[in-house]
């Protein structure tokens, strides 16, 4: 299985998903779907909610203060962005940053499966209530999960269709842009990247 192209081939449907109700939103306002980057040998692959406005604007998954923080916190313990991989549960916009909604992770979501099961991560690192409580039902974790106030900085083993991996739970970096406070837990939290 050559990666770069099926993950092309993730790309290619996405950018033509018309069936998807925030397709007509992402043409009206000239935004692009956000697939997802980073190396496709990853052993960490993050995953967040949804695009926000900067991310639409330009393809990219955490390219405005979200990623910047995100930026930081992979530095502070010694991981380059290029070597993992980042997307999102849900690749398109949905409008005024709401909350996806649970169809439109359930129309999404199989694309997130097919991007996990091509690049094999090791560790999937989740970033926000949504991703957590996504990614720990999809790897029958549902007896595990908890407010994310209690679960954020566990990780937790899990079964991937290509082996053991672990889950890593985290708070969503943008929670950190208004509360320092959270930046240092997120350090702290991050920490257990280093172990893994």
């Amino acid at each position: 299985m050559n990666r770069n192209d099926e993950l092309k081939k993730i790309k290619d449907e996405i950018l033509m998903l018309s069936n998807s109700p925030l397709y007509a939103y992402r043409v009206e306002h000239k935004n692009f779907p956000v697939i997802g980057e980073g190396s496709h040998d990853a052993n960490i692959m993050f995953v967040g909610e949804a695009p926000g406005r900067n991310e639409a604007l330009t393809g990219r998954p955490f390219c405005g203060a979200a990623g910047k923080i995100l930026d930081e916190l992979l530095s502070s313990v010694g991981i380059q962005r290029k070597d993992v991989y980042v997307t999102n549960i849900v690749k398109d916009r949905p409008p005024e940053n709401r909350d996806p909604t649970p169809s439109e992770i359930e129309l999404y979501s199989p694309f997130l499966s097919r991007q996990i099961d091509i690049i094999k991560p090791k560790v999937i690192a989740t970033l926000g209530r949504y991703s957590m409580v996504y990614i720990m039902k999809k790897f029958d974790l549902d007896f595990e999960i908890e407010s994310i106030s209690a679960a954020h900085g566990k990780a937790y083993d899990a079964v991937a269709s290509y082996g053991p991996i672990k889950i890593a739970v985290f708070y969503h970096p943008a929670a950190a842009i208004y509360n320092q406070h959270l930046k240092e837990t997120l350090k702290k939290d991050f920490s257990i990247l280093s172990k893994m």
